[in-house]
């Protein structure tokens, strides 16, 4: 599984990239901290498989890491090749990049 850091993935943000950023976490959690990306919470993946994109870059995020790992793997079964775990989730976006922000 290809892994991106909270640096370079603020990187891409940051130099306007294109790419899409794919938040698996819930409802309760992105509404108390996100950083912009699509919520498709992980229980609806395989079901709203459409709505990620396949033709440029896919960066997916959750709290940890662990539920976009989740995510990845039952996407690439699905054929995806364009996906990047954020490692350490929005925790570790809100320790490295942004300590303003929300964590639970």
């Amino acid at each position: 599984m290809k892994e991106i850091s909270v640096q370079e993935l603020k990187e891409k943000m940051d130099s306007g990239e294109d790419f899409q950023l794919v938040d698996v976490r819930e409802d309760f959690e992105y509404e108390t901290s996100n950083i912009g990306g699509v919520l498709i919470p992980l229980g609806g993946i395989l079901i709203e498989a459409d709505k990620v994109a396949k033709n440029k870059p896919v960066v997916v995020m959750c709290r940890s890491g662990k539920r976009s790992a989740a995510a990845i793997m039952q996407l690439e079964q699905q054929g995806f090749t364009n996906l990047y775990n954020l490692k350490g989730g929005i925790l570790a976006w809100a320790e490295d990049i942004d300590p303003t922000i929300n964590v639970y």
